[in-house]
């Protein structure tokens, strides 16, 4: 049985109010407004591999909170992204628009983290911290460039209590700093469950009709009691902030050998064709989320089926079931 990673979170690493600017606002075919989760995922590894195994630090999940955004877009009802046509090409000559969307973000980044370097003093803890920010500040965040902000970035490492009680206190502490702000969290679970609501009046609806029903506002009538006709929205108050997201990549192609397609970034690594998943996802205020393992994402992959995809935990008893890989998508 695989273990769910988060279940080796021993502490969490928290890199407060980054300012982001022209991070790729454009997360899927069909989907656009902030970077795709496995932008941050990807961050993640890449981040780790940077710091190099002989720091100590192991990372196992991710979460985002976002403070403040801002889409460069024009227009009003329908909105365009502002477009640029640099740099030159080789003749000096103006290069063909390829559209691209870019956002400006103000997020704080969790990971959730293990290793041995998390028994060290309170002074090596904060020294780690500041190093790996500083590492973080020589890569790109989801395609965009890391900007100095008006205060100065305060980093912070957090090994866990070994208790229950004790992890719950820290993290209630811990996200009362991240207000104002949302975190995005995962819920297939409205997703599958209005997939069986489509099917009590159409037994060929698929999870695919259910996911384009979520992902745009339907306007029905209803007959009031005096016989008029009122339109009613789909979404209601108190439904929540539902957004559709990509969550990942399923394969359309078998596994190739590394080296064997040309043109491919990476000559060693073993390549396939894949194509965007997706689900549904909510916005929430840090302080509905009662453990970390609610917050965090993390990549999982089944070489069977091909599904390589992000997952999170808030729809998951946490405390009971961290030992257990997630649903299957």
């Amino acid at each position: 049985m695989r273990v769910n990673p988060i279940s080796n979170v021993r502490g969490l690493l928290i890199l407060p109010h980054l300012r982001v600017q022209n991070a790729n606002a454009i997360s899927g075919q069909h989907t656009w407004g902030f970077p795709a989760i496995t932008a941050f995922t990807g961050q993640m590894t890449g981040l780790e591999r940077k710091l190099g195994r002989d720091i100590g630090l192991e990372f196992y999940g991710v979460g985002v909170i976002c403070h403040d955004h801002q889409a460069q877009t024009s227009g009003d009802y329908v909105q365009r992204f502002n477009l640029t046509r640099n740099p030159v090409d080789k003749n000096g000559d103006t290069a063909a628009i390829v559209e691209e969307g870019r956002i400006h973000l103000d997020i704080t980044l969790v990971f959730g983290v293990g290793g041995e370097a998390l028994s060290r003093d309170d002074e090596a803890l904060a020294e780690l911290a500041r190093h790996v920010a500083r590492t973080l500040e020589t890569m790109r965040i989801a395609g965009g460039t890391l900007i100095p902000g008006p205060y100065p970035l305060h980093p912070q490492l957090h090994p866990l209590p070994d208790d229950e009680e004790g992890i719950a206190l820290l993290f209630r502490e811990l996200r009362r700093r991240w207000l104002p702000g949302f975190a995005l969290v995962a819920r297939d679970d409205l997703l599958h469950a209005h997939h069986a609501k489509l099917r009590k009046t159409n037994e060929e609806a698929s999870l695919l009709d259910a996911w384009l029903d979520k992902s745009r506002i339907n306007y029905n009538p209803q007959q009031t009691k005096s016989g008029e006709t009122e339109w009613t929205g789909s979404r209601q108050p108190g439904d929540g902030w539902i957004v559709p997201i990509p969550v990942g990549f399923g394969a359309i192609s078998p596994l190739q050998p590394g080296g064997s397609v040309s043109h491919a970034r990476d000559s060693t690594t073993p390549f396939r064709f894949v194509e965007s998943l997706y689900s549904l996802g909510e916005w929430l205020s840090p302080h509905r989320l009662t453990h970390h393992a609610e917050l965090l994402w993390y990549p999982s992959h089944d070489p069977e089926t091909g599904v390589y995809r992000c997952r999170n935990d808030y729809r998951i008893d946490h405390h009971a079931a961290l030992d257990n890989l997630g649903e299957l998508a």
